[in-house]
């Protein structure tokens, strides 16, 4: 890895917000793109960069829906994209590119969690394909127009401690388990941004994180039971769980990954609490128990240099774009 996985003592913790991580840092001048940035916590990742003066740029999958939600933002636009629709993302990033604007910061934000299991493209499963393989696209065909300096943020989180990849069924086709395909595409959300800032030798950084557990749209695929038997909320919806972050306090960590900077000439690590978190052992793959799994830490298999190039490679074949080819 580019960096070592040690914390840094950033003066930021769990309870930081967007507004706090931004302040005093002037965005203006600056574009930002923040897939998914119109809801959850890509909604405050948004609010927040536009706050500090950047111009967003927000690809989105119902461009109705993200215009309401962001339409009392100054600085925001909204484009459509679709992570799961590879000619989607072309379409977008050719847009993009014919605009002639250069990329600051790119925050892969946009994700699915534990859904139903859904083929989508040749029969890839939903979960890799929408939260890594459409961003590692996406990424790829916008590399000509992040300018040196720029930051590529892909959110992952905790999540992925419930399973490495799974280089003898990528796409669950001997079995699916809703939490294991939601805990690979998470590794490889972080393995993408080891890999990532390996090869922009520096002139772009790469970072992945953990924002925290925060109640949001996000779990909309899990039912009121499981939330209620996960200890997360009563029987009325009311959040009870220990933890939990507010969206402002979820958004920090990435937004302080995209700009901070405490992280000038590092990169190829996994944040949280808006810090470099620590390497924790690897837990046992697949396991149930999953609500007590770590809460912080990055395993090992996530940010393994030989892993990550070895998925660089498989997603390569599997998009057909490869921006260092």
């Amino acid at each position: 890895m580019t960096t070592p996985q040690h914390t840094i003592g950033s003066g930021f913790g769990f309870e930081s917000t967007a507004g706090d991580v931004l302040a005093g840092i002037d965005l203006s001048g600056k574009l930002a793109v923040v897939t998914g940035g119109y809801s959850g916590l890509g909604l405050e990742t948004t609010r927040a960069l536009a706050g500090a003066g950047a111009q967003v740029v927000v690809p989105a999958r119902r461009p109705d829906a993200a215009k309401e939600a962001v339409g009392g933002i100054d600085g925001v636009e909204v484009d459509e994209l679709d992570l799961a629709d590879l000619e989607s993302v072309r379409g977008f990033a050719e847009r993009f590119l014919a605009s002639g604007r250069g990329i600051d910061i790119l925050i892969n934000n946009a994700a699915v969690m534990a859904c139903p299991e859904t083929r989508v493209g040749p029969g890839w499963e939903a979960q890799f394909a929408t939260n890594h393989l459409g961003h590692f696209a996406l990424v790829n065909r916008l590399w000509p127009a992040l300018r040196p300096g720029a930051r590529v943020v892909a959110v992952s989180s905790r999540g992925h401690h419930f399973s490495p990849i799974r280089w003898d069924d990528v796409q669950f086709e001997r079995g699916y388990d809703k939490w294991e395909a939601y805990g690979q595409a998470k590794t490889a959300n972080v393995l993408f941004a080891v890999h990532l800032d390996a090869l922009a030798k520096d002139d772009v950084r790469a970072f992945s994180l953990h924002p925290g557990s925060i109640l949001t749209p996000l779990q909309r695929h899990i039912p009121l039971e499981e939330k209620v038997a996960n200890g997360w909320i009563d029987e009325d919806g009311n959040e009870i769980g220990q933890g939990f972050k507010t969206p402002e306090q979820g958004a920090a960590t990435a937004v302080w990954a995209a700009t901070s900077p405490r992280l000038d000439g590092m990169g190829g690590v996994y944040c949280e609490d808006c810090d470099v978190a620590e390497q924790v052992p690897d837990g046992e793959p697949g396991r149930r128990g999953r609500i007590d799994a770590p809460s912080s830490g990055v395993c090992s298999y996530a940010t393994d240099p030989g892993q990550a190039g070895r998925l660089w490679e498989l997603s390569a074949e599997l998009t057909g774009v490869n921006a260092f080819a």
